[in-house]
């Protein structure tokens, strides 16, 4: 992953535009800033801040302008639909999913998969978890984080799991997993003051 530039198949909020407007000649580059702010679409943002939207992200316009256009819906219904659509697709998903709603290319995955920051459930397949965690990771290595410091998260995770997985009561484990995120964001945070 190249650091700043775009990953295949990311577009412009004004590539956006010039896709949509053929079949949506009223849309707007505000109208998508406005279905951002509603939630409605996530695009990733590039170490500038620029907005990228995957394939996933423009299809998810698409269906949004279509529903309103089509069938009058409010964008609370259409957002009700869309995160309906989300839960199902969430319990699993294709490697070809992952790679459409994360816009990376399969090269760039399988080096992920090499380095541990990411690994395939029961039969190769995928969760939401994995989508959140590789768009966190484009944006951290868009910011400049190398391949060997995400390494050493993974290795931080790997240890935490080990010491929650002595403890039997589920839920113990998850209060306890929240627990350790909160602690580590503070004491990240001292860490910085003391600088």
């Amino acid at each position: 992953m190249t650091a700043g530039r775009p990953q295949r198949g990311d577009s412009s909020i004004g590539a956006v535009l010039a896709q949509l407007r053929p079949e949506f000649p009223d849309v707007t580059i505000s109208k998508i800033r406005f279905l951002e702010a509603e939630g409605l679409v996530r695009p990733a943002r590039t170490a500038s801040g620029y907005r990228q939207f995957s394939v996933a992200d423009v299809e998810r316009l698409r269906f949004v302008l279509s529903a309103q256009r089509d069938r009058y819906l409010p964008l609370k219904v259409i957002r009700e639909q869309l995160d309906a659509a989300t839960d199902a697709a969430s319990g699993s998903l294709s490697r070809i999913d992952l790679l459409t709603q994360t816009g990376l290319g399969a090269e760039q995955l399988s080096q992920l998969e090499r380095d541990g920051l990411l690994r395939p459930g029961p039969g190769g397949r995928f969760t939401a978890d994995d989508v959140t965690a590789l768009r966190t990771i484009r944006t951290m290595t868009g910011l400049g984080v190398e391949r060997e410091h995400l390494r050493a998260v993974r290795a931080a995770a790997d240890h935490e799991v080990v010491l929650l997985k002595s403890f039997s009561d589920p839920e113990t484990v998850r209060e306890l997993a929240g627990l350790f995120t909160s602690l580590h964001t503070l004491l990240v945070r001292a860490g910085l003051r003391q600088s």
